[in-house]
């Protein structure tokens, strides 16, 4: 088995709990990002020690859900995140997700090597399979028939994004012998976000990792036991990464409980604390964090997670005895 490259060793294999930002971070929710305020937030992070920023997929400004609420506008991920690369040095950049079955594979994995060429090896790639109907109609897509097309899509793609030779037969019986670029020099992590519409064994033996979203502590110590018992089934017992999401709202006492919101917790930075701590210790490996829109202003939420969170972490503590909690 190959090594992977450096944003999913850095990102997903670092042996401790990384934290990460979901991008655009101060978009209004009707508005398209500000591309110079974005950059500077994504060279913040960078400097702070995040570990990723993330983005997704929003192919078509349909409404969604029951409600037919409005879409967020939000620019192509890739080369959004190639635009974040090229203001950062160190951090990684992630999809979570990209919808698979309304993308043409081969276009995707070599958009997908370049980028992780471009910017260092510090891409990974977030997979889902989408759920909006419009969006199928409109990409000639059989939503019907989404979860076989994510199937057959994510081996052509995971055999692009593939160092070894063995492993690139799809990509070449595809592509008629040809390669789309040169062939990577580490494997670049393939995640699944959300189910997919697939089941958790076929997950744990084709996936890098399983992105999913936030459950109260119980509910989701429960997803972890079911994850880590489909790795040992099917992926015979080899460690990949659980990875949640968490819908944030930090309000300004440090000292403020936690309390639930839909998809996360509005909370002060200690109970925040607290609570990242039990995820590592319940083996989640990485924590996205949406910070939610309010009243506070996103560089100073940050800014805040980056000097007084991140160095707190029981991890943190561990690698540096001398820091005061």
């Amino acid at each position: 088995m190959p090594s992977f490259n450096r944003a999913y060793q850095q990102t997903l294999q670092a042996g401790r709990l990384t934290l990460g930002l979901m991008t655009p971070i101060a978009r209004p929710d009707d508005a398209m990002a500000d591309l110079a305020v974005e950059r500077d937030l994504a060279q913040r992070a960078d400097a702070l020690g995040y570990a990723a920023l993330w983005t997704r997929d929003v192919p078509v400004l349909a409404p969604q859900g029951e409600q037919m609420m409005p879409t967020a506008p939000l620019d192509e991920p890739l080369l959004w995140l190639a635009t974040l690369a090229a203001a950062t040095q160190r951090i990684a950049l992630g999809t979570a997700a990209a919808v698979l079955p309304l993308r043409q594979p081969l276009h995707l994995a070599k958009a997908a090597l370049s980028l992780n060429r471009l910017s260092g090896e510090r891409f990974i790639l977030g997979l889902g399979s989408g759920d909006r109907e419009a969006e199928f109609a409109i990409f000639g897509e059989d939503i019907a028939q989404r979860a076989e097309t994510f199937r057959e899509r994510w081996m052509l793609v995971r055999s692009a994004l593939s160092p070894l030779a063995a492993e690139r037969a799809a990509l070449r019986e595809a592509a008629a012998g040809h390669e789309l670029m040169a062939a990577p020099a580490e494997r670049i992590g393939m995640v699944v976000v959300g189910s997919a519409r697939q089941s958790l064994q076929w997950t744990a033996s084709h996936a890098d990792g399983w992105a999913t979203y936030h459950r109260d502590e119980a509910r989701q110590q429960g997803r972890i036991g079911l994850w880590q018992t489909a790795l040992r089934e099917r992926a015979g017992g080899e460690a990949k990464p659980f990875i949640q999401s968490l819908q944030l709202e930090l309000l300004e006492r440090a000292d403020a409980p936690a309390e639930p919101i839909e998809l996360g917790l509005r909370t002060g930075r200690d109970a925040l604390v607290a609570y990242l701590d039990r995820l590592e210790d319940a083996g989640v490996a990485h924590v996205l964090m949406n910070i939610a829109r309010g009243p506070r202003d996103a560089r100073e939420i940050v800014e805040e997670l980056g000097r007084e969170v991140l160095p707190r972490l029981k991890s943190a503590t561990a690698r540096s005895p001398t820091r005061s909690r």
